[in-house]
């Protein structure tokens, strides 16, 4: 089979080419990367004299981009977009660009290549912040809150309209919150990582009891890949790990594993609209297609710091003088807030 993977450079990206030239070797990738400040070359550059592997620096935004990319593929996986909630509150129309339009022009092109699988990777934010014990489910009304969210909502209706219109075989699989190697530390475990590291502050929004459920990027990208195989055109899978973590928890324990002081742990004024749960059920793919997440937390947590201490100069490199003026534009005005602190 013949791949096309948008966002391979990115993190579950990189981590899903890894995963198939590795391991099923019957496979070609073909990856188009805009190489933002998110997509990083050297993820894959020990893999750059694959014979099955072939690199294009494009943008899904772009026709002459795509249209070279996309022929003779048997398939695409979609993971190019903007991601970072932060980032879309600071400026909403870069999400709207990429995550929309670049999905429907994806879309459009697969659809004249006549691809006969067309995965687009979705979030659990689509659902909107849950009660406890409420679960989004393939069914379930999505209800995004923030900019990021409501674009990857947009563009699963349009990959929704293309299958009931054009009956084009495209699925969405919506994961959960994914961690583990090669993550930009933009994102929680990689930022509190990082910092840690450096003995920095490590900026907690709100009073962090924030919940999400976690699923260590092997085994989402085991997922994507039993629904690029098995699963049904025009529906939904929900992939995640049933491994729900407040904020607070994960940073400590990573503070634990790295034997660093609690004190490090720094409460920052809250996110703007920010949901204070998600949590999906993935009975459906489960029962369907035979997947289940097989690394617990503690051990997916383990290996993403030590792959972290394993590369002190890739992260070194990431967080490069933009991602520290970034940081400092979202976190910096924030140390100085006391919000109401939970006891430890």
């Amino acid at each position: 089979m013949k791949i096309l993977v948008t966002g391979g450079a990115g993190f579950i990206g990189t981590n899903f080419i890894r995963m198939i030239l590795l391991n099923h070797p019957e496979h070609e990738i073909i990856n188009l990367d805009k190489l933002t400040y998110a997509g990083n070359a050297e993820n894959l550059l020990d893999l750059s004299d694959n014979p099955n592997y072939r690199f294009y620096v494009g943008d899904i935004c772009q026709p002459d981009h795509v249209e070279p990319a996309i022929v003779g593929v048997d398939a695409v996986v979609h993971f190019a977009a903007e991601s970072h909630v932060d980032r879309s509150i600071q400026d909403a129309a870069p999400f709207v660009v990429t995550n929309i339009f670049g999905t429907q022009l994806l879309l459009d092109f697969a659809r004249e290549a006549k691809v006969s699988r067309f995965i687009y990777i979705s979030s659990d934010q689509v659902g909107g912040s849950l009660l406890p014990g409420i679960y989004l489910r393939e069914n379930s009304p999505v209800s995004p809150n923030n900019p990021y969210a409501a674009s990857k909502a947009a563009a699963e209706h349009l990959v929704f309209v293309s299958y009931n219109i054009h009956q084009f075989p495209a699925t969405i699989a919506r994961l959960s919150s994914c961690y583990g190697p090669y993550q930009f530390p933009e994102k929680l475990i990689p930022l509190v990582i990082a910092n840690t590291l450096e003995f920095k502050p490590l900026p907690v929004y709100g009073d962090g009891l924030h919940i999400r459920d976690w699923v260590y990027v092997e085994d989402a990208c085991r997922a994507i890949y039993q629904i690029l195989l098995k699963g049904k055109p025009g529906q939904i899978y929900n992939v995640g790990a049933h491994s729900e973590k407040t904020n607070l928890e994960i940073i400590k324990r990573i503070l634990k594993l790295l034997d660093r002081p609690e004190k490090l742990i720094t409460f920052i004024s809250d996110r703007l609209g920010h949901d204070r749960r998600y949590g999906v059920d993935s009975g459906k793919i489960e029962r369907e297609l035979a997947w289940r997440s097989q690394i617990d937390f503690e051990e997916g947590l383990r290996r993403t710091i030590d792959w972290y201490l394993r590369n002190i100069e890739w992260l070194a490199d990431t967080r490069s003088s933009s991602y520290r003026e970034y940081y400092d534009s979202v976190y910096s005005s924030r140390f100085t807030v006391e919000p109401t602190k939970p006891e430890f």
